[in-house]
């Protein structure tokens, strides 16, 4: 297990000579540059925890110091710690980003240096007077507890806390390379427009949420395990046979039982033939029953001739 030394407190330049001041200061500016580098001491350890994502917190304020600078800490110390230095409300803006999959080495690592410029220039800027950093976070790391945290600690102080969520995008797997380091330039661009935007106090929390890493399954099995195995893939192959030769069986079902002839609308239409058919019957049957006599359009037998008489 491997620790980095928390960053000391710095010094004040309150009732000093000129010269002790002006050392002062180039101490204080070279302090505040290696806060971007606080992650760097760790990435040796970082290769032996894959499923360790990294916890940065930097604010405008003067934060607390923290009693557990640890570098490889569990989720819920971390979580803990966190809401230790923010129990003060130290800012009334907060802003809570989201990078999913990011490893402290995405960050900066020994050979190319800072890997995210913006997200290290923001770290190191000189209105940054107080960080907490964890560069190995076992666990995962959501921001809905610490932003109700943070929103209930401001109120018992009086304080209408800004609670703002980014969420940058996915980072690919390790064996993408190159598509990974696409998209952590394209975020850390993201993140370099939102940081000069910002204006006055604010607080600034980063981490992995959701935290989506794999641990490392095994992929050797016990002979007995291979056995089970093996016999529940010739089940399988059973199964799969028999279901094949049923579905290519000959069906010897009567026709009647194999095929529906009888269904609703053929009886529906049975119905209306047969009414339709009565009433054709009983109309033939009342024309058929009309009797006229052979003499009733005969001249002498007709209206005219009834008249003459």
């Amino acid at each position: 297990m491997h620790h980095c030394a928390a960053l000391p407190e710095l010094p004040s330049l309150r009732e000093r000579p000129a010269s002790q001041q002006h050392q002062s200061a180039r101490r204080q500016e070279t302090m505040k540059l290696s806060r971007a580098a606080t992650l760097a001491a760790c990435t040796a350890a970082v290769q032996a925890f894959s499923d360790s994502s990294p916890f940065i917190l930097f604010s405008t304020a003067k934060l607390a110091p923290s009693s557990n600078d640890a570098q490889l800490q569990t989720s819920s110390k971390v979580i803990a710690a966190a809401q230790g230095i923010l129990s003060s409300c130290p800012t009334q803006r907060y802003i809570f980003i989201s990078q999913p999959n990011i490893h402290a080495a995405d960050i900066r690592d020994k050979s190319s240096g800072c890997k995210m410029p913006n997200l290290c220039g923001a770290i190191a800027s000189k209105s940054i007077k107080g960080n907490f950093n964890v560069a190995e976070v076992i666990g995962q790391v959501s921001s809905k507890p610490l932003a109700e945290y943070v929103t209930g600690a401001c109120l018992k102080k009086g304080v209408a806390s800004q609670v703002e969520r980014v969420e940058l995008e996915h980072l690919p797997g390790l064996k993408e390379t190159a598509k990974r380091a696409e998209i952590l330039s394209d975020n850390d661009h993201e993140l370099g427009r939102l940081f000069d935007a910002l204006d006055g106090e604010y607080t600034v929390v980063m981490f992995s949420d959701p935290n989506e890493f794999k641990a490392y399954e095994p992929e050797f099995m016990e002979p007995t395990a291979r056995i089970v195995e093996a016999v529940h893939m010739d089940l399988k192959r059973d199964d799969s046979s028999a279901a094949t030769r049923k579905k290519n069986a000959t069906d010897n079902r009567p026709l009647f039982e194999k095929y529906q002839f009888f269904t609703p609308g053929i009886f529906s239409g049975l119905i209306a033939l047969i009414v339709i058919l009565s009433i054709l019957a009983v109309g033939l049957r009342s024309l058929a029953s009309l009797e006229v006599s052979y003499g009733a359009f005969d001249k002498e037998n007709g209206p005219a001739a009834q008249k003459k008489l």
